[in-house]
C-alpha cells in the first residue's frame, strides 16, 4: 500500500466542507505544486440525487481546472463525501473514475461524531487503498 502525505490545511478544508453539507455529497478537486497537495477547489454537485451521488458541475469543473493551471499547479486528487455510507468507493464511483493518476478521497459522515477519510487509486474499475498521513 502506498502512502500519501496531506497537509493539515487541505484536510481541514475537506472536512469542513463535508460538515457544512451533511445531507448531500460535496465534491471537488485538489491541486498540487511540485507534487505536494496544496489547494482545495470545491465544485458544485450537479447530480439529480446529491444525497447519494455526485456529478461535478461541468462548467465549474472546467473553471477549477483552469484556475489550477493558472496557479502553475497540477491536478492531484478528486474528492467527494458520503453522507450516509462508509468512505469506500461505490460501483458508481469506480465507474466514473476518469483520472488514473489522481488520488481519490472519500469523506464519510456516516460515523458517530468522527469523520472518516480514505484515499484510493482507481484503475480499470478497481480501487487500491492508499495510506493517508496528515
Amino acid at each position: 500500500m502506498s502512502r500519501i502525505k496531506l497537509p493539515r490545511t487541505v484536510v481541514n478544508a475537506l472536512l469542513t466542507e463535508a460538515q457544512h453539507s451533511p445531507a448531500k455529497e460535496v465534491c471537488g478537486l485538489i491541486s498540487s505544486r511540485n507534487g505536494e497537495p496544496s489547494h482545495v477547489y470545491p465544485v458544485s454537485n450537479a447530480s439529480e440525487a446529491p444525497e447519494k451521488l455526485f456529478t461535478m458541475d461541468a462548467s465549474a469543473q472546467i473553471d477549477a481546472m483552469r484556475r489550477i493551471r493558472e496557479q502553475g499547479e497540477e491536478l492531484f486528487g478528486i474528492y467527494h463525501s458520503h453522507p450516509h455510507s462508509p468512505a469506500l468507493p461505490s460501483p458508481e464511483d469506480l465507474e466514473q473514475a476518469a483520472y488514473p493518476d489522481a488520488l481519490y478521497l472519500i469523506i464519510s459522515l456516516n460515523t458517530r461524531g468522527v469523520l472518516e477519510m480514505r484515499g484510493f487509486r482507481v484503475h480499470e474499475n478497481k480501487a487500491e487503498a492508499v495510506e493517508l498521513e496528515i
